[in-house]
């Protein structure tokens, strides 16, 4: 494979155009369209069945590959930026960080650094991290068997909660509400390694060897979606969640946030200390909290956007597009943000969470498209596919995403719109 592919034919325009350079890892047209507005030359390092003719008018040079694998992807990198230089690699997917990071280090191209991404990533590293500088008190402790949950229950009580140690969107999160659960959800955590997971689903080999065992954290949840420039951390937006199924996978979120204002300052000035530390320097900030009746509590952090398209809803009630912010990051495009930015009005996305089996009629798509509420109206499936039980965020069949006036307007016309689909299953011999 050339490590100078322009596919569009034209020779690259990275020696010539003075423009900054970024390597983007992962990533959708959307994204390396943003980057070329911003005024950039792209390099994309992408899986090669995730890159189409749609990306050609942006990218100047594509590295089609596992790019999870940093062994492979990290020389490629290196001989890349000694032709044409880029000013750093970035990336707003999960699988992407730790390479980003790591192409970043080796190069000398500043950005966060291996050890606070590696941190974010693992979350019991992160825990003992937080109880060593006495933030966010949650007990938790590494398990592999039943035994291991049946005494971490004994230790802290029930509920218990069973997690990945890595890996997001809710994939792999079990709760124990009784000590006879403990066999049923060690063993049902353990077929989660059945080996049909695609290379970018994982955050890598092993996810299943082990799990994470937290004490189970009362109360809502809030995401805080933060940018940091030079260490200095603004809070663009709190996001309230609905969460469903066994597995608290999110089914709906909306902002600006309709928490008491005594409660978000409470829960920023934890999200801040968090940040600092972890040792985030630059970018994008997605925690999630828990607002528990002991006060706010750290769930996990990822130096990314939020996914489930909190970056449309930030976009929509703060006039804030958190992916040009992380694609430019030190490079000062688009200008930093001085303070948390006042809202515009409400935005909320509503998931469709159908009933699982064989779906045979999918109706009402037509009246939502042309109601005045909606924003965007993905459909994830159609006549003929199966829908499993709703057990991560892969598992969903599509969202809508409303505006109103107000958070609670846009709650309530995202909820009536995705009621209007009707995506009628029959149950799966």
């Amino acid at each position: 494979m050339s490590i100078d592919a322009v596919p569009t034919g034209r020779r690259s325009s990275a020696v010539v155009s003075g423009r900054p350079r970024v390597l983007i890892v992962g990533g959708g047209q959307e994204h390396v369209r943003k980057a070329r507005e911003l005024g950039m030359d792209v390099v994309l390092a992408q899986f090669p069945d995730a890159y189409d003719r749609d990306h050609w008018p942006y990218v100047d040079q594509a590295l089609l590959l596992d790019y999870g694998d940093v062994d492979r992807l990290l020389p490629l990198a290196r001989a890349l930026h000694e032709a044409y230089p880029f000013r750093a690699a970035v990336s707003l997917f999960e699988l992407g960080l730790l390479p980003a990071a790591r192409i970043n280090e080796a190069l000398g191209l500043g950005g966060e650094s291996v050890a606070t991404v590696e941190l974010l990533l693992d979350k019991w590293r992160m825990r003992r991290h937080l109880a060593t500088k006495g933030i966010s008190p949650v007990a938790s402790a590494v398990g592999r068997s039943a035994q291991d949950v049946r005494e971490f229950a004994a230790a802290h009580g029930l509920p218990v909660i069973v997690k990945p140690i890595r890996e997001s969107g809710s994939l792999g999160v079990f709760c124990v509400r009784e000590a006879a659960d403990a066999d049923v959800v060690a063993e049902r955590f353990r077929s989660l390694d059945d080996g049909h997971w695609d290379a970018r689903e994982l955050s890598g080999a092993g996810s299943f060897d082990e799990f994470l065992m937290e004490e189970f954290l009362d109360g809502p949840e809030v995401s805080v979606e933060t940018l940091t420039f030079d260490g200095r951390h603004v809070v663009v937006a709190v996001t309230d969640k609905e969460c469903g199924g066994p597995g608290f996978v999110e089914v709906g979120h909306s902002q600006p946030s309709r928490c008491p204002a005594g409660t978000l300052a409470e829960v920023t000035r934890l999200v801040s200390d968090f940040l600092d530390a972890v040792g985030l320097r630059s970018g994008p900030g997605h925690t999630e909290v828990k607002l528990t009746s002991r006060g706010p509590r750290i769930v996990e952090s990822h130096n990314r956007v939020g996914g489930d398209r909190i970056n449309e809803l930030t976009r929509i009630a703060y006039g804030v597009d958190m992916e040009r912010h992380a694609l430019a990051a030190g490079l000062g495009v688009p200008a930093p943000l001085a303070s948390t930015p006042e809202p515009r009005g409400g935005a909320a996305v509503r998931f469709l969470t159908p009933e699982p089996g064989r779906v045979v009629e999918v109706t009402g798509v037509d009246a939502v498209r042309a109601d005045p509420a909606l924003v965007d109206l993905r459909l994830a499936v159609e006549p003929g596919d199966v829908l499993p039980p709703l057990a991560w965020n892969e598992d969903k069949a599509g969202h809508v995403v409303a505006r109103g006036a107000t958070a609670a307007e846009a709650v309530a016309h995202g909820r009536r719109l995705a009621g209007a689909i009707h995506v009628r299953t029959e149950p799966v011999a």
